[in-house]
């Protein structure tokens, strides 16, 4: 399986840290060295680091822990390939445009027997991964339903989604990070969680690797950051565990709408 992580923050913001534990599970605390993405987003605009190669050996992935990219979302993935072949174009995040947006995806798990579901038209895999024909399918029942203008009520929009990933989890794993450079969705078939930072801040320590940060020296009293992973990266830190079909909608780092 892969591995997600995700931000969403009210304030433009680094992921340094947890990128730094993750990157550690793309060959040297776990098997995914497949490949390995990130998006960052600033505004409407985003842009995409990939490498075809592990995490833990990739100088781009050096770069990203070792240059502060701050952005109030972030969608990243290491990939432990089953479904097509190593590759660039088989490497997430997937991004496509959708109501003037950049949508962005990446999905932990295996499907099958999806072919003849996946049925599409406007959105066309670049790659030949069940996850990317996966993304391009949702989006098409998306426009199928709610058409080619954004409605004004967005929250419709994720409460479909979620339906959509039901079904899509009825086929196999389904763990889903979705975004539309403003809010940030996860989708839970059996190993996703969260956790939202807040004041009082205090430290935390990485499971992956030897570091610890003091959040309260990085931030200010009204930040709040939501981080969504996989597995927990911190050892000293409670974490929120999702549920098989539990899915999370946050905005600016704040839960804004669950399965509830």
């Amino acid at each position: 399986m892969c591995e997600l992580l995700a931000m969403s923050a009210n304030v433009p913001t680094d992921i340094v840290f947890s990128f730094t534990g993750l990157a550690q599970r793309g060959g040297v605390t776990g098997p995914h060295v497949d490949g390995w993405g990130i998006t960052f987003y600033e505004g409407k605009g985003s842009r995409t680091f990939k490498d075809a190669h592990p995490s833990s050996e990739s100088h781009i992935a050096e770069l990203i822990q070792s240059y502060p990219i701050k952005s109030e979302v972030v969608v990243s993935h290491i990939r432990q390939a089953n479904r097509g072949c190593v590759s660039l174009e088989n490497t997430h995040p997937f991004t496509r445009e959708l109501w003037g947006r950049y949508w962005t995806y990446a999905h932990n798990g295996q499907l099958s027997d999806y072919q003849d579901k996946f049925t599409v038209s406007r959105f066309q895999p670049v790659g030949d991964t069940d996850s990317e024909l996966a993304f391009c399918w949702l989006l098409e029942k998306v426009v199928d339903k709610f058409g080619e203008q954004e409605p004004e009520d967005i929250s419709l929009v994720y409460q479909f989604i979620a339906k959509l990933a039901d079904e899509i989890r009825c086929l196999g794993v389904f763990n889903m990070i979705l975004t539309d450079g403003a809010h940030l969705m996860s989708y839970c078939s059996n190993n996703l969680c969260y956790i939202t930072r807040k004041a009082p801040f205090g430290k935390a320590k990485l499971i992956d690797t030897d570091v610890v940060i003091d959040f309260d020296k990085e931030t200010t009293p009204d930040d709040i950051v939501t981080v969504i992973a996989t597995r927990p990266l911190t050892k000293d830190e409670e974490w929120h565990i999702l549920a098989p079909g539990e899915w999370k909608l946050f905005r600016k780092g704040v839960l804004i709408m669950d399965e509830a």
